[in-house]
């Protein structure tokens, strides 16, 4: 039975002879609950059910821009025409249609006036699950059969789709795609393989059908939603399965891409000690970073956890609600499209820690800044091929020296598990390679948690922010190659090396070679890459400004560790 329905009288103790006509608006036919009255017999037997020209051409519109809605409404009035063709009721298409200005003033309830209309004309009871609808319907005299939402899976029960067939207890995500066989990426994450489900093709009926089901039962349930909509492209979060439906003209055929999380991880299941789940708990800005599918947000669900049984008040921001935590943890998303209106709110709440998945445009990083500088814990989700690239996605977003009170850890999963974690240190020192003791600046060390070694340092010079790496790894290829390369690519031939010391000062390099070298033509290489072509002083001497372009090259390239040569020209 239909539950939670309840008829609304213009007047308390007001007595009507009960009409067996009945007006539907757009509210029961977009989430079928027409259907439901009729087969519970809620509106009697063989009822007249007066579908209005303004409710078609609300459908028909929302159809053609390719919004999942329309094509589910139109599914819900084919139903009602096999009903009629089995008598069990009797459909009539009433009213016109609207005006196009009329339609432009739909959102002042225009539309809804005319439906209102037709309810009156026809002396027909008005079926609606809009509330506002109703009690204007009910103050203009109209008799309002008033329907309320409600789930038919309030109990969590197991799903039934056809979209669930394809999933076995290795499937992590199902690709469906128009007049192709079904593929589905199966493993673990970090460790998974792409396969053919079967030989036969998705025909255009089937994915029709799958793509009404889902929308369906994602209507229905009171734990599912629709995350996003737009012309072309809907994306629904279905209990735990996060289902993307493209059309045409977004993307070149009809697609629907399911995907689950394969495991639910505790934070013990992973490679941490008791030293880094101290960190873990003292940490205030953590970014989890890694490529696609690497496990990144199982992670992030599995630390959200582990936070709330530390007592802690934790919120998930994401743009897709798909963290699998615990039902204490409150999952919110864009507020009227916007995350900062969503920040707004939720620092209202006050949380301990928040989970945002994902950090990726500019916006998101100066949400990330903006809580993490409010006193909010932060972990963020970043997608990147190493831990330093998902610091460096921070620069030119926020000013160096605000980076460590944003940033502390760097947690990189890889595999499905923590490859490595990376802490977060402002000093004041003379970065290495420099040997001026008058050019010591504020640095951004990096260093590798579990040994504690400097990875990388991370400074001002000019206009530049630099990344060096410290003790890089060696390159796989060896020196009589890296001479081959310098030769296939200046077209000479192999000439006498000749070894520069180098002295860097407060504003000036000087390179300096062997006095038998004095007053010659040399070309400056780094590595095996030409820098430029200059010539020896009588000292055997070549002395660069900082100021110039050679300069700064050759600065640029001793702070990344390469050897600086030379050759003669």
């Amino acid at each position: 039975m239909v539950n939670n329905i309840r008829k609304l009288t213009p007047g308390e103790g007001l007595v009507k002879e009960r009409s067996d006509k009945f007006v539907c608006d757009t509210s029961v036919i977009f989430n079928g609950l027409i259907l439901d009255l009729i087969e519970d017999g809620e509106l009697g037997e063989e009822p007249e059910i007066l579908i209005p020209n303004i409710v078609i051409a609300e459908i028909e519109y929302r159809t053609n821009i390719h919004k999942e809605i329309g094509f589910f409404g139109l599914n819900v009035l084919k139903s009602l025409r096999e009903l009629n063709a089995e008598n069990k009721i009797k459909l009539e298409i009433v009213g016109k249609r609207p005006t196009r200005e009329e339609i432009k003033m739909a959102p002042g309830g225009e539309l809804d006036a005319l439906i209102r209309e037709t309810t009156l004309k026809n002396n027909a009871v008005l079926i609606t699950a809009d509330r506002i609808q109703g009690d204007v319907g009910i103050f203009e005299g109209l008799d309002v059969f008033y329907v309320k939402e409600r789930g038919i899976h309030k109990t969590k029960e197991a799903l039934s789709l056809k979209l669930l067939d394809y999933f076995d207890d290795k499937t992590m995500s199902v690709h469906l795609k128009r007049n192709l066989p079904a593929y589905a990426k199966r493993g673990s994450p970090g460790n998974w393989r792409l396969e053919k489900i079967d030989n036969e093709v998705i025909t255009p009926k089937l994915i029709e059908d799958i793509a009404l089901e889902v929308i369906e039962n994602v209507r229905e349930d009171d734990h599912s939603f629709i995350e996003i909509e737009k012309i072309g492209a809907v994306v629904a979060q279905l209990r735990e399965f996060r289902i993307v439906i493209t059309r045409p003209p977004f993307s070149n055929d009809v697609e629907i891409t399911a995907v689950r999380p394969l495991v639910s991880l505790k934070l013990s299941d992973y490679s941490i000690d008791a030293k880094l789940q101290n960190r873990l708990e003292t940490a205030e800005g953590i970014l989890v970073c890694g490529s696609p599918g690497a496990g990144k947000s199982t992670f992030c669900a599995a630390l959200a956890n582990f936070y709330l049984s530390q007592n802690k008040v934790v919120k998930t921001l994401e743009s897709v609600r798909d963290l699998q935590v615990s039902p204490e943890i409150t999952q919110y998303t864009k507020l009227e499209g916007s995350l900062e209106n969503s920040a707004d709110i939720l620092l209202l709440v006050r949380p301990d820690f928040t989970i945002f998945d994902e950090v990726r445009t500019t916006k998101d990083f100066e949400v990330y800044a903006d809580f993490r500088l409010s006193g909010v814990g932060m972990v963020g989700v970043v997608h990147s091929s190493s831990a330093i690239d998902a610091l460096q996605r921070f620069m030119g977003r926020i000013e160096l020296g605000m980076l460590p009170s944003i940033i502390d850890t760097i947690i990189f999963i890889e595999g499905g598990d923590i490859s490595a974690v990376l802490v977060i240190k402002m000093t004041v020192k003379v970065p290495s390679g420099f040997r001026d003791k008058d050019l010591a600046r504020p640095v951004v060390e990096v260093r590798d948690y579990k040994t504690r070694k400097l990875e990388f340092e991370i400074y001002s010079f000019g206009q530049d922010i630099v990344i060096n790496p410290i003790a890089p790894k060696k390159s796989k290829f060896r020196s009589d190659q890296y001479t081959n390369l310098s030769t296939y690519r200046t077209g000479k031939s192999k000439k006498e090396r000749i070894n520069l010391d180098l002295e860097v000062g407060k504003d000036r390099i000087i390179l300096r070679a062997a006095p038998l070298y004095a007053s010659q033509n040399i070309i400056i290489f780094a590595n095996q890459e030409e820098i430029f072509t200059g010539s020896l002083s009588r000292k055997s001497e070549i002395n660069l400004s900082l100021f110039n372009k050679e300069g700064r090259k050759i600065l640029k390239e001793i702070d990344r560790n390469k050897e600086i040569y030379a050759r003669k020209k």
